[in-house]
């Protein structure tokens, strides 16, 4: 189970990392469409800034894409289908052992809560009783 979550753990990484990717993407391309110098000439970036500007966005696209990859390498190969049928298996063996024992526990419950009821009745009758012979007894 724990390494199940360590595996979990990896993919919610992976998913992470590759939202980021896209927004980086995402990022990039509407800095070069909208700083390019085929815009508005007052909204363009001068060419040394742009380029300087170019060069970090494929820095950080370079270093999400190997972030992204190196998740995917740390993986773990799937799990044949015979293991992945085993452990089925056995799950499911427990989880009929363990309905059985719920099922027999809230019959105990049941019985015990009868038994409980059968008693508290009986002293409330004798204390009813009891009360009842000395108000007669007055």
């Amino acid at each position: 189970m724990l390494q199940e979550l360590s595996h979990m753990d990896r993919i919610t990484q992976l998913q992470d990392e590759i939202q980021q990717l896209l927004t980086i993407m995402a990022n990039t391309v509407g800095y070069l469409t909208s700083r390019a110098n085929f815009r508005n000439p007052e909204k363009y970036d001068e060419p040394e800034v742009f380029e300087a500007n170019k060069k970090e966005l494929v820095t950080d696209l370079i270093v999400k894409a190997k972030q992204v990859e190196y998740l995917i390498q740390s993986l773990p190969e799937p799990e044949p289908e015979e293991e992945q049928e085993k452990r089925l298996k056995a799950l499911d063996e427990e989880m009929t052992l363990a309905n059985e024992e719920y099922i027999q526990a809230v019959a105990r419950s049941k019985d015990l809560h009868a038994q409980i009821s059968s008693v508290l009745r009986l002293m409330l009758e004798e204390t009813d009783s009891g009360l009842v012979s000395s108000a007669t007894a007055r």
